[in-house]
């Protein structure tokens, strides 16, 4: 899922995507466009008006529009002195409908820009959260909290920003340059002269502004996987006194994210006093032009004023919009470019296949027959961890798996319930291929207890029931006493209501495990996987340990990764794993005897503490 840096084109298909968003708000969006052309047509209104009103009272002869006069019957509008209060008080109510347009439309391009950023969000959660597990092994998750958070959001622009509100200053500029030809085509040509200068400023600013919010969104990818991975692994940055290096490093990434903040800033610097020189230049010449007519025929252009005002009023309602416009073409423009990055994450195609209808789901609990047949498995499809790996587990049977680190021990109980899809062989539970299973089947019927237990932010009970609203509170007390944890976790301030906080790091890791373990019985697993915690855990918490242990793997099969002699000693088998392969087969005592890997494993192990971890 990795990014192009550059990206020098607008890509009309990604937007045309972006619309499919559209379609359950369309008639807001219909509407939106439709406030658009209305308040497109309101902008040159007040401008005429202002000029009838300095042509009144300057003495020239005025056409009265025809709402005025419906809308004043009886008012002497011949009378230069009612002929203003009538139009000023037009005018007043004339703002206050713009402004209520203004305001719905304002609110309802917003309203649909969060709607439809809701709907994506939803979307690359759903898809994320379907996603094989290798994409998290090989994607920073600060890259994908950027897509999920910070990249939405500029799709949300498109909206607010960006698509209607250039069509509505597009249109108003277009519908003021008609009113300023029919008015006076010469004079409005003069106005132009310096316009080609706004337009050739206008696309530099634009390329300019463009180049420097891509590098900045880069950057503010690069910023949030680096603090992320930098704050989850902060005891070990302190550990080796590695503060001062990783500032280093932050503070590079962050330069250039300033620099890219201020290239753009300079870009802005540079364009607005731009603007404003054209629109003086093009006021200049509209006095200088009008001074002239008057200063030439001064009795047939007496009665230029009302003009002047309404054609400077004019510019400015096509030079505010002109202002901005630039930069609500690069909105649009990052939108996209945003837009697209969520697109990759959503068209991610290495992701969990749903399941067929006809899936294998048998509604009653399997019987936890496991077997491992000629399996070939690898991480990035080159270098094999597991290599033709083939064992029988039958139900109810303790199956445990031990093995110097990277022999591949945590890769076997991965690709069982289809974290991970093998490359070769076959994988079978009751004798019928798991690729068969529906999903949520197979994972019901496999229960993963690991030794680094990950807890969520919130209560005991949350944690262990994970929101599911079908688990009640009772169910859970009776499991927790069913393993002996109930006590344990009464102690705690709140007792099941207790917040363990980010990744549960209020409490210890036997604590953990043991919470873990509550939400493996309460599954009801054929099949349980445990990896054994190698840390150092307090004698309380290995005491409740070995108890939940002994009660989760009676009645269902269990294959443990083993570091402890105990629970090695209560296998009915023993496999030997050594990078990647099967070494040995048998019970404890049966490889003693062969004094062979096992063997050697053990004697390096268990020479001096019979209750050591491997």
């Amino acid at each position: 899922m990795s990014d192009s840096s550059e990206k020098k084109y607008f890509d009309f298909s990604v937007l045309k995507r972006v619309f499919t968003f559209v379609k359950p708000y369309r008639w807001r969006f219909v509407v939106s466009i439709i406030l658009a052309i209305i308040l497109s047509f309101f902008t040159p209104v007040r401008p005429f008006l202002i000029q009838l009103t300095v042509d009144k009272a300057t003495g020239k002869n005025v056409h009265t529009p025809w709402v005025i006069q419906l809308l004043f019957p009886h008012t002497q509008l011949n009378d230069a002195w009612q002929f203003i209060i009538a139009v000023t008080v037009f005018q007043v109510v004339f703002i206050f409908i713009e402004t209520v347009a203004r305001f719905y439309f304002s609110f309802l391009t917003s309203w649909l820009g969060q709607s439809v950023v809701r709907d994506m969000r939803t979307a690359i959660y759903k898809k994320i959260l379907g996603l094989n597990l290798k994409q998290f092994d090989t994607t920073p998750i600060g890259t994908l909290t950027t897509r999920t958070i910070n990249d939405i959001e500029s799709i949300n622009d498109i909206f607010s920003d960006g698509l209607i509100p250039i069509f509505a200053d597009l249109l108003s500029i277009i519908i003021v340059l008609v009113t300023m030809f029919v008015t006076d085509w010469r004079l409005t040509l003069i106005a132009l002269i310096p316009f080609p200068l706004l337009i050739l400023a206008t696309y530099y600013f634009k390329e300019s502004v463009n180049k420097s919010f891509i590098q900045v969104r880069n950057a503010v990818a690069a910023l949030n996987a680096f603090v992320q991975e930098r704050i989850t692994g902060m005891a070990i940055v302190q550990a080796f006194a590695a503060e001062d290096r990783e500032l280093e490093k932050f503070n590079k990434i962050n330069r250039h994210h300033r620099n890219a903040n201020i290239r753009s800033i300079f870009a802005y610097s540079v364009f607005f006093p731009i603007v404003e020189i054209v629109l003086a230049v093009s006021t200049g010449l509209l006095v200088w032009w009008l001074a002239g007519q008057a200063a030439s025929n001064p009795i047939k252009n007496k009665d230029l004023a009302g003009e002047l005002v309404a054609f400077i009023l004019y510019l400015n309602q096509i030079f505010r919009p002109l202002r901005v416009i630039a930069d609500k073409f690069n909105v649009i423009q990052m939108g996209v470019i945003a837009a697209e990055r969520v697109f990759k994450v959503i068209d991610n195609p290495d992701a969990l296949a749903p399941s067929a209808d006809d899936a294998y789901a048998p509604q009653q609990r399997l019987e936890g027959k496991v077997e491992f047949d000629h399996v070939w498995f690898a991480y990035n499809e080159e270098n094999y961890v597991l290599k033709d790996i083939s064992f029988k587990v039958e139900a109810g049977e303790t199956v445990a798996i031990v093995g110097h680190t990277g022999s591949g021990k945590t890769s076997i109980i991965s690709v069982l319930n289809r974290l991970y899809h093998i490359n070769k062989g076959e994988i079978k539970l009751d004798d019928i291929n798991i690729e068969k299973y529906n999903l949520d089947t197979l994972r019901k019927n496999i229960a993963v207890v690991l030794q680094d237990v990950f807890l969520f932010s919130g209560s005991v009970m949350d944690n262990i029931t994970l929101h599911n609203g079908e688990i009640k509170r009772e169910e859970v007390i009776e499991a927790a006493k069913l393993i002996g944890v109930h006590d344990f976790i009464m102690q705690l301030p709140g007792d099941y209501d207790y917040n363990v906080m980010e990744r549960g790091n209020t409490l210890s890791l036997g604590q953990r495990q043991l919470i873990s373990f509550i939400r493996a019985i309460l599954s009801n697993p054929a099949v349980l996987i445990l990896d054994e915690a190698t840390s150092s855990i307090d004698s309380e918490s290995e005491l409740l340990i070995q108890n939940a242990i002994d009660t989760l793997i009676t009645g269902r099969t269990a294959i443990v990764i083993a570091h402890r002699l105990s629970t090695i000693r209560k296998a009915d088998k023993i496999i030997v794993l050594d990078k990647g392969e099967i070494k040995e087969i048998g019970t404890h005592e049966e490889l003693l005897v062969l004094n062979g890997f096992y063997a050697k494993l053990h004697s390096m192990q268990f020479k001096k503490n019979k209750t050591a971890v491997i």
